[in-house]
Protein backbone atom coordinates (compact mmCIF):
# COMPACT_ATOMS: atom_id res chain seq x y z
CA UNK A 1 0.00 0.00 0.00
CA UNK A 2 1.14 3.28 -0.85
CA UNK A 3 1.42 5.88 1.83
CA UNK A 4 -1.42 7.80 0.10
CA UNK A 5 -3.48 4.45 0.94
CA UNK A 6 -2.09 4.23 4.65
CA UNK A 7 -2.84 8.22 5.29
CA UNK A 8 -6.60 7.25 4.22
CA UNK A 9 -6.48 4.16 6.07
CA UNK A 10 -5.60 6.04 9.62
CA UNK A 11 -7.73 8.53 8.91
CA UNK A 12 -10.85 5.99 8.38
CA UNK A 13 -9.65 4.80 11.69
CA UNK A 14 -9.53 7.95 13.75
CA UNK A 15 -12.98 9.33 12.29
CA UNK A 16 -14.62 6.45 13.49
CA UNK A 17 -13.25 6.52 16.93
CA UNK A 18 -14.18 10.28 16.72
CA UNK A 19 -17.98 9.48 16.35
CA UNK A 20 -17.88 7.98 19.56
CA UNK A 21 -16.15 10.60 21.72
CA UNK A 22 -18.82 12.76 19.53
CA UNK A 23 -21.91 10.40 20.90
CA UNK A 24 -20.39 10.77 24.78
CA UNK A 25 -20.67 14.94 24.24
CA UNK A 26 -23.97 14.74 22.78
CA UNK A 27 -25.39 13.26 26.12
CA UNK A 28 -24.85 16.24 27.97
CA UNK A 29 -27.77 18.67 28.80
CA UNK A 30 -27.44 21.92 26.29
CA UNK A 31 -27.50 24.70 29.94
CA UNK A 32 -24.25 22.46 30.93
CA UNK A 33 -21.37 24.81 31.22
CA UNK A 34 -18.88 24.35 28.37
CA UNK A 35 -15.81 25.60 29.63
CA UNK A 36 -16.34 23.65 32.75
CA UNK A 37 -16.47 20.37 30.63
CA UNK A 38 -14.04 21.15 27.94
CA UNK A 39 -11.81 21.86 31.02
CA UNK A 40 -12.27 18.43 31.94
CA UNK A 41 -11.11 16.78 28.84
CA UNK A 42 -8.14 18.80 28.75
CA UNK A 43 -7.64 17.49 32.37
CA UNK A 44 -7.96 14.03 32.16
CA UNK A 45 -5.53 14.10 28.77
CA UNK A 46 -3.22 15.04 30.69
CA UNK A 47 -3.31 12.55 33.39
CA UNK A 48 -3.54 10.07 30.56
CA UNK A 49 -0.53 11.05 28.69
CA UNK A 50 1.80 12.46 31.33
CA UNK A 51 3.01 9.11 31.72
CA UNK A 52 4.32 8.53 28.10
CA UNK A 53 5.52 12.28 28.03
CA UNK A 54 7.58 11.73 30.65
CA UNK A 55 9.39 8.32 29.10
CA UNK A 56 9.61 9.97 25.85
CA UNK A 57 11.27 14.13 27.06
CA UNK A 58 14.72 12.32 27.63
CA UNK A 59 14.69 11.13 24.41
CA UNK A 60 13.26 14.15 22.32
CA UNK A 61 13.28 17.10 24.57
CA UNK A 62 10.39 18.96 23.40
CA UNK A 63 10.35 21.88 20.22
CA UNK A 64 8.48 23.71 18.24
CA UNK A 65 6.87 25.03 21.32
CA UNK A 66 5.09 27.97 19.33
CA UNK A 67 3.60 26.18 16.98
CA UNK A 68 1.83 23.78 19.91
CA UNK A 69 0.81 26.81 21.33
CA UNK A 70 -0.82 27.71 18.48
CA UNK A 71 -2.45 24.21 17.45
CA UNK A 72 -3.46 24.42 21.19
CA UNK A 73 -5.43 27.38 21.08
CA UNK A 74 -6.98 26.80 17.83
CA UNK A 75 -7.92 22.94 19.39
CA UNK A 76 -9.44 24.17 22.56
CA UNK A 77 -12.17 26.90 20.52
CA UNK A 78 -12.75 23.98 18.16
CA UNK A 79 -13.38 21.74 21.11
CA UNK A 80 -15.65 24.62 22.72
CA UNK A 81 -17.83 24.91 19.60
CA UNK A 82 -18.13 21.77 19.22
CA UNK A 83 -19.72 20.78 22.35
CA UNK A 84 -22.33 23.92 21.72
CA UNK A 85 -23.09 22.37 18.43
CA UNK A 86 -23.70 18.97 19.54
CA UNK A 87 -25.38 19.74 22.19
CA UNK A 88 -27.94 21.85 20.38
CA UNK A 89 -28.39 20.08 16.77
CA UNK A 90 -29.10 17.01 16.11
CA UNK A 91 -26.15 14.72 15.58
CA UNK A 92 -26.29 13.92 11.71
CA UNK A 93 -26.93 18.04 11.22
CA UNK A 94 -23.41 18.30 13.20
CA UNK A 95 -21.28 16.18 11.73
CA UNK A 96 -22.36 17.17 8.52
CA UNK A 97 -20.77 20.12 9.15
CA UNK A 98 -18.17 18.81 11.04
CA UNK A 99 -17.37 17.01 7.75
CA UNK A 100 -16.41 20.54 5.94
CA UNK A 101 -13.13 19.91 7.49
CA UNK A 102 -11.50 18.13 4.31
CA UNK A 103 -13.11 20.35 1.32
CA UNK A 104 -11.81 23.61 4.41
CA UNK A 105 -8.22 21.82 3.77
CA UNK A 106 -8.17 21.78 0.05
CA UNK A 107 -7.19 25.54 -0.15
CA UNK A 108 -5.97 26.28 3.11
CA UNK A 109 -3.13 23.18 2.34
CA UNK A 110 -2.42 25.48 -0.87
CA UNK A 111 -2.51 28.56 0.98
CA UNK A 112 -0.75 27.73 4.08
CA UNK A 113 1.46 25.02 3.35
CA UNK A 114 2.20 25.47 -0.64
CA UNK A 115 1.05 22.36 -1.77
CA UNK A 116 -0.09 21.42 -5.10
CA UNK A 117 -3.13 21.69 -6.50
CA UNK A 118 -5.18 19.84 -8.83
CA UNK A 119 -8.33 19.07 -10.57
CA UNK A 120 -8.71 15.66 -8.91
CA UNK A 121 -7.93 17.03 -5.39
CA UNK A 122 -10.71 19.78 -5.74
CA UNK A 123 -13.13 16.97 -7.33
CA UNK A 124 -12.63 14.53 -4.61
CA UNK A 125 -13.43 17.12 -1.70
CA UNK A 126 -16.09 18.75 -3.63
CA UNK A 127 -17.88 14.93 -4.12
CA UNK A 128 -16.93 13.95 -0.56
CA UNK A 129 -18.48 16.88 0.78
CA UNK A 130 -21.63 16.73 -1.62
CA UNK A 131 -21.97 13.31 -0.80
CA UNK A 132 -21.97 14.10 3.34
CA UNK A 133 -25.13 16.58 2.69
CA UNK A 134 -27.14 13.94 0.70
CA UNK A 135 -26.38 11.52 3.90
CA UNK A 136 -26.43 13.73 6.47
CA UNK A 137 -29.00 16.70 4.62
CA UNK A 138 -28.53 19.49 7.17
CA UNK A 139 -31.57 21.79 7.24
CA UNK A 140 -30.52 24.16 10.07
CA UNK A 141 -28.86 27.10 10.00
CA UNK A 142 -28.48 28.87 13.18
CA UNK A 143 -25.52 30.13 15.90
CA UNK A 144 -25.29 26.01 16.67
CA UNK A 145 -24.01 25.27 13.16
CA UNK A 146 -22.09 28.30 12.68
CA UNK A 147 -20.09 26.70 15.70
CA UNK A 148 -20.23 23.19 13.94
CA UNK A 149 -18.46 25.23 10.96
CA UNK A 150 -16.23 26.94 13.24
CA UNK A 151 -14.66 22.95 14.40
CA UNK A 152 -14.43 22.19 10.74
CA UNK A 153 -12.25 25.18 10.50
CA UNK A 154 -10.41 24.16 13.90
CA UNK A 155 -9.89 20.86 12.16
CA UNK A 156 -8.60 21.79 9.05
CA UNK A 157 -6.15 24.24 10.23
CA UNK A 158 -4.54 22.01 13.54
CA UNK A 159 -4.42 19.33 10.27
CA UNK A 160 -2.05 21.45 8.68
CA UNK A 161 -0.19 22.98 11.30
CA UNK A 162 1.32 19.24 11.82
CA UNK A 163 3.17 19.84 9.13
CA UNK A 164 5.00 23.01 11.68
CA UNK A 165 5.64 20.18 13.94
CA UNK A 166 9.14 18.31 13.14
CA UNK A 167 8.86 14.74 12.61
CA UNK A 168 11.01 13.21 15.34
CA UNK A 169 8.87 14.84 17.73
CA UNK A 170 6.92 11.85 19.36
CA UNK A 171 3.12 12.03 19.02
CA UNK A 172 2.59 11.42 22.66
CA UNK A 173 3.95 15.34 23.19
CA UNK A 174 2.19 16.62 20.72
CA UNK A 175 -1.24 15.90 21.79
CA UNK A 176 -0.06 16.45 25.69
CA UNK A 177 0.90 19.76 24.42
CA UNK A 178 -2.33 19.82 22.10
CA UNK A 179 -4.37 19.50 25.31
CA UNK A 180 -2.41 21.22 28.07
CA UNK A 181 -1.00 24.69 26.91
CA UNK A 182 -4.17 26.46 26.55
CA UNK A 183 -5.64 25.12 29.65
CA UNK A 184 -5.30 28.19 31.87
CA UNK A 185 -7.15 29.88 28.86
CA UNK A 186 -10.31 27.36 29.34
CA UNK A 187 -10.06 27.75 33.23
CA UNK A 188 -10.12 31.58 32.58
CA UNK A 189 -13.01 30.95 30.52
CA UNK A 190 -14.53 28.47 33.38
CA UNK A 191 -13.95 31.01 35.59
CA UNK A 192 -15.72 33.58 33.97
CA UNK A 193 -18.63 31.11 33.15
CA UNK A 194 -20.07 31.12 36.74
CA UNK A 195 -21.70 28.61 38.69
CA UNK A 196 -21.10 25.67 40.96
CA UNK A 197 -18.61 22.97 39.69
CA UNK A 198 -20.12 19.66 38.30
CA UNK A 199 -18.14 16.75 38.51
CA UNK A 200 -20.72 14.30 37.41
CA UNK A 201 -19.60 15.80 33.88
CA UNK A 202 -16.14 14.28 34.45
CA UNK A 203 -16.42 10.86 33.02
CA UNK A 204 -18.24 11.78 29.94
CA UNK A 205 -15.59 13.88 29.25
CA UNK A 206 -12.74 11.22 30.27
CA UNK A 207 -14.04 9.02 27.88
CA UNK A 208 -14.41 11.83 24.99
CA UNK A 209 -10.83 13.03 25.72
CA UNK A 210 -10.00 9.62 25.36
CA UNK A 211 -11.57 8.59 22.13
CA UNK A 212 -10.39 12.04 21.01
CA UNK A 213 -6.67 11.83 21.54
CA UNK A 214 -6.95 8.14 19.72
CA UNK A 215 -8.29 10.16 16.47
CA UNK A 216 -5.82 12.97 16.76
CA UNK A 217 -3.16 10.55 17.25
CA UNK A 218 -4.34 8.89 14.03
CA UNK A 219 -4.42 11.98 12.48
CA UNK A 220 -1.08 13.16 12.80
CA UNK A 221 0.62 10.26 11.89
CA UNK A 222 -1.57 10.02 8.52
CA UNK A 223 -0.96 13.85 7.41
CA UNK A 224 2.72 13.55 8.24
CA UNK A 225 2.47 10.17 5.32
CA UNK A 226 1.03 12.09 2.88
CA UNK A 227 -0.07 15.53 1.36
CA UNK A 228 -2.78 17.05 3.61
CA UNK A 229 -4.94 18.24 0.52
CA UNK A 230 -4.48 14.12 -1.58
CA UNK A 231 -5.72 12.07 1.71
CA UNK A 232 -8.41 14.95 3.58
CA UNK A 233 -11.40 13.79 2.30
CA UNK A 234 -10.95 10.16 4.36
CA UNK A 235 -12.31 12.17 6.52
CA UNK A 236 -15.61 11.69 5.40
CA UNK A 237 -15.67 8.23 5.83
CA UNK A 238 -16.52 8.86 9.53
CA UNK A 239 -20.29 9.43 8.37
CA UNK A 240 -20.39 6.04 8.13
CA UNK A 241 -20.43 5.28 11.81
CA UNK A 242 -22.95 8.77 12.79
CA UNK A 243 -25.54 7.29 10.45
CA UNK A 244 -24.60 3.58 12.58
CA UNK A 245 -24.69 5.69 15.96
CA UNK A 246 -27.67 7.76 15.02
CA UNK A 247 -29.38 4.75 13.97
CA UNK A 248 -28.55 2.74 17.33
CA UNK A 249 -28.94 5.55 19.73
CA UNK A 250 -30.91 8.40 18.36
CA UNK A 251 -33.65 6.39 15.98
CA UNK A 252 -32.54 7.93 12.69
CA UNK A 253 -33.28 6.29 9.92
CA UNK A 254 -31.46 5.52 7.12
CA UNK A 255 -32.78 5.29 3.26
CA UNK A 256 -31.93 5.89 -0.23
CA UNK A 257 -29.58 9.18 0.73
CA UNK A 258 -27.68 7.04 2.45
CA UNK A 259 -26.37 5.11 -0.44
CA UNK A 260 -25.84 7.80 -3.12
CA UNK A 261 -23.90 10.14 -0.38
CA UNK A 262 -21.47 7.32 0.45
CA UNK A 263 -20.80 6.40 -3.26
CA UNK A 264 -19.97 10.07 -3.72
CA UNK A 265 -17.68 9.43 -0.57
CA UNK A 266 -16.46 6.21 -1.18
CA UNK A 267 -15.74 5.84 -4.99
CA UNK A 268 -13.30 9.34 -5.34
CA UNK A 269 -11.52 7.92 -2.00
CA UNK A 270 -10.53 4.34 -3.63
CA UNK A 271 -9.67 6.39 -7.09
CA UNK A 272 -7.23 8.44 -5.06
CA UNK A 273 -5.78 6.13 -2.90
CA UNK A 274 -5.06 3.98 -6.17
CA UNK A 275 -3.48 6.84 -8.24
CA UNK A 276 0.34 7.36 -8.99
CA UNK A 277 2.08 10.14 -9.50
CA UNK A 278 3.07 11.11 -13.10
CA UNK A 279 6.62 10.08 -13.62
CA UNK A 280 9.06 13.04 -14.10
CA UNK A 281 10.28 13.69 -17.60
CA UNK A 282 13.47 13.52 -17.77
CA UNK A 283 15.81 17.04 -17.68
CA UNK A 284 16.95 17.63 -21.93
CA UNK A 285 20.92 17.65 -21.82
Amino acid sequence: MNAVGIGILYLVLGNMVAVFSDALVKVLEPDQPVFQFVFFRQLSAAILLTPWLLWSWRRNPPVALKWHLLRAHIWAIGVCLMVIALTRLPLATANALFYAAPLMMVPLAVWLAGEAISRQKVLTAFIGFVGVLIVLRPTEVNWAALAALGVALSMALNNLLIKRIPLQQPIAQTLFFTNVLSMPFILALAWWEGGDWQWQMWWPAFGSSALIMVYAGLCVVAYRKAEASKIASAEYTGLLMAVAIGVWLFDEQPGLPLLLGCLCIILPLIAMARSKPKPQAEPAL
